[in-house]
Order: C-alpha cells, then structure tokens, then sequence
C-alpha cells in the first residue's frame, strides 16, 4: 500500500528554478513600482513650486516693481496703483521660461519673442494667450502666493489684482 499524499513532493531543479526565478522577478517588479511611485509623487516643501511661499512684508515691494521669486517660478508684481499680480515665468505659447527685460519693461521670451507687459498681457505674438496667474493672498500684511494651480485667463481683469 503505497499512498503518494503521505510522501513530500519532489520538485525537479527546473521546477524549483521557475519558482525561484518567478519570485526574483516579482521582488523586482516591486522594488521598480516603489521607486516608480517615489519618482511620480510630488516633492512640495515649504518655499518652493506647489505650495505656498511668502513672499515678505506688503512694504518690501514698491510700487512698479517685478520681482522674481525663482523656486516658486514666478514673478511677484507690484503695480503702479499698489496691487499684487503673481506671474508664472512659462510662456503661454511653449512654455519657456520668460525673463523680465527692466530696460524694455516687458516679459520678453527668448525662444519666439513673445512680449508681455507687467500684467502679463500679450504685447508681441505668438503667444495665444496672457501669462498664468497664481493666486496671491495677503494676510498680517504678508504677501502669499499660492504657486499649486495656476490660473489661465484670457485677458486682464482688475479683479485679479489684490491689494493690501
């Protein structure tokens, strides 16, 4: 009386060569979803793109001034009347970085020579549209400008100015 489910199972080296492969290729699977996972989640820390940054006191931005806040990508514009405009530096029409051109007073692309004004109206094609916003908010009079969403627009409304 010979009963084989009593008796271990014998696994061949090839058997036991898939299987050790199979759990190899897993452990790697999971090791590439956790730095995949780690490289696609956002790195948001204080002061920088995606959060909140102050900006500083409503007193250290005179009147008619452009101020770049680089980590934050954007310019902080103090116009003329004393409002704050947040405006992100990527060019509507391919998104490169705008520069401020103070002997021009104007955003001006280097890549197609795309104009805008202090507030971030289109000057000189071919950007389509004005430069992105970001909302800015102030409070104790800091000045706070929220760099998570920016905000397309079509053109320039008072309304998107704040004041202190």
């Amino acid at each position: 009386m010979n009963d084989k489910s009593s008796q271990p199972a014998n696994i061949t080296r090839r058997d036991f060569g898939k299987l050790a492969l199979g759990a190899l290729g897993g452990l790697v699977a999971i090791e590439a979803a956790i730095v995949g996972f780690g490289y696609a989640a956002p790195r948001v820390g204080d002061g920088q793109f995606g959060s909140v940054i102050t900006c500083g006191q409503v007193t250290e931005f005179p009147n008619s001034s452009v101020t770049p806040f680089n980590e934050g990508r954007f310019y902080l514009v103090r116009l003329q009347d004393g409002g704050f405009l947040a405006l992100y530096r990527k060019c509507t029409h391919l998104g490169c970085a705008v520069p401020w051109d103070a002997t021009k007073s104007m955003f001006v692309c280097p890549c197609h020579a795309s104009e805008f004004d202090n507030t971030g109206m289109v000057k000189n094609p071919p950007a389509p549209r004005p430069l992105d916003l970001f909302q800015v908010q102030i409070e104790n009079d800091l000045v706070q400008v929220d760099t998570g969403m920016p905000i397309q627009r079509d053109r320039f409304e008072p309304s998107q100015v704040v004041y202190a």
